[in-house]
């Protein structure tokens, strides 16, 4: 396979968008936390511990969501940088590393997106059990 200098930038604005849509995410999550942190000042709900544990592992996914995001741009700035050398196989590695990574960030997001969904199902299961009691 011919790999050029322009390959390994084709993934440029892949990995931005993507750290944009996990920047997003956590800074949707943060918001939450801080509600939550005012929720449990105040009131003691018994689904306040499941949340909590949820909303961790959540942050837990996107920290690493993003650090494989970085280093995936970074593996593309190095393939660049190897190919611009005239090192085509270190840049072919590095590249190849860049779309490993790549796909790990993108399976740890569908990860995150399971998880979030099942807080979400904790909310509900929450509510119908309150409207049982009504």
């Amino acid at each position: 396979m011919e790999i050029t200098l322009t390959t390994p930038a084709l993934l440029f604005p892949t990995v931005s968008l993507l750290m944009l849509a996990y920047t997003n995410r956590f800074l949707t999550l943060a918001t939450i936390i801080r509600t939550l942190h005012g929720r449990y000042k105040t009131e003691h709900d018994k689904s306040l511990p499941a949340q909590i544990e949820n909303l961790r592992y959540r942050v837990y996914l996107i920290r690493n969501m993003q650090i494989v995001g970085v280093l995936s741009l970074l593996m593309c700035v190095l393939s660049m940088f190897a190919l611009f050398g005239g090192w085509v196989v270190v840049g072919k590695w590095f590249f190849a590393s860049a779309l490993i990574l790549l796909i790990i960030s993108m399976l740890l997001s569908l990860r995150e997106l399971q998880v979030s969904a099942g807080a979400l199902d904790l909310l509900l299961m929450d509510m119908e059990e309150h409207e049982r009691f009504v």
